[in-house]
């Protein structure tokens, strides 16, 4: 795995707090009616992120699918977020032209496929990409997410089957934030530990601390390198919290404050900071250098997005189908 260095924990944190700033940034845009629909921010899981990232192959041949809580995911990958901004106010900037909205942000270019509105859909979809890549030796590994609450669908044990049976280069991940919804992991099954759905397929799992960009590089590092080398799949429960509700609708009755509070002691961001700090990495006016920068661009993001064009109504026929210059399809159906 690639050295943890200073120049890591900077990105990370410089990553992880516009990851954060940009969701509650959307927060206030979706109280003000900017933002319409479902709104599922990511705030507490960046870690998670922040992790993988570290160690896919960026603008290679590695992909990521995930649900709807799919904001910051396309930023780490590269893509702008100003046109993340745009899509999630249905402007014709953004990443699907203002049709995709908050749940269905992609990106083919930067390797993201999704943002799924259907619980669990992506799942399938991961070991479908990941067949492509075995079938095509392009060498990718596809990393597909999920929630706990996901993890009960049916099509999950379908994917593993599959997976397992035909060694696909594909890692799951089920991001555990300890609710689907509002309803906490121990009312779905009669166990609490995710990962060891794993063991009925003799696939490798386990669990990581999904709180901690270096633990979650670890494990993603060891589940890809297993992919590549034509081992099969991994999958990994990242045990991590979320911050606010299950979406901007949720009133949290659920849950305390007082629990809400003791996950924050572990915010994966102060964690970052601290090593920053102890190790002096950087003096406090580069780290509020650091600040102000992410703050700039968060509001350069909400200035592009507002004076962006809304989509016309003839882009509703424009975009039905497209054709694509693919091999294995007819030029004509």
């Amino acid at each position: 795995m690639k050295e943890v260095t200073k120049e890591v924990y900077l990105k990370w944190y410089e990553d992880m707090l516009l990851w954060r700033k940009f969701e509650d940034k959307l927060a206030a845009l979706y109280i003000q009616q900017k933002v319409r629909g479902f709104l599922h921010l990511y705030n507490g899981q960046e870690a998670v992120l922040a992790g993988a990232l570290h160690v896919m192959n960026l603008g290679g041949k590695d992909k990521m699918i995930t649900a709807y809580r799919n904001h910051v995911q396309p930023i780490g990958m590269g893509v702008d977020p100003k046109r993340v901004m745009a899509e999630l106010l249905g402007k014709v900037t953004g990443t699907s032209k203002g049709m995709g909205g908050s749940m269905h942000i992609f990106s083919k270019e930067h390797g993201f496929y999704g943002g799924h509105g259907i619980v669990g859909a992506q799942i399938p979809v991961g070991a479908g990409m990941a067949f492509a890549d075995k079938y095509f030796e392009t060498g990718g590994v596809t990393l597909t997410y999920f929630g706990d609450g996901a993890a009960r669908q049916g099509s999950l044990h379908e994917a593993f089957n599959m997976a397992m049976l035909w060694k696909l280069p594909v890692v799951f991940i089920c991001e555990n934030n300890g609710y689907a919804m509002g309803t906490s992991v121990e009312r779905t099954a009669n166990h609490t530990d995710i990962w060891k759905l794993g063991l009925g397929y003799e696939m490798p799992c386990g669990p990581v601390d999904g709180m901690n960009p270096v633990k979650v590089a670890e494990a993603m590092h060891e589940a890809m390198e297993r992919a590549r080398r034509g081992d099969g799949p991994t999958f990994l429960e990242m045990k991590t919290y979320r911050y606010r509700g299950h979406s901007m609708s949720d009133a949290q009755l659920y849950r305390s404050k007082e629990e809400v509070e003791e996950y924050r002691k572990i915010d994966p961001i102060t964690q970052v900071l601290d090593i920053i700090k102890e190790n002096n990495y950087a003096t406090e006016a580069e780290i509020e250098t650091i600040d102000e920068r992410v703050k700039d661009l968060v509001e350069e993001c909400v200035t592009f997005a507002e004076e962006s064009e809304f989509p016309t109504a003839q882009q509703l026929y424009d975009v039905v189908y497209e054709q694509e210059n693919y091999p294995f399809i007819p030029h004509r159906l």
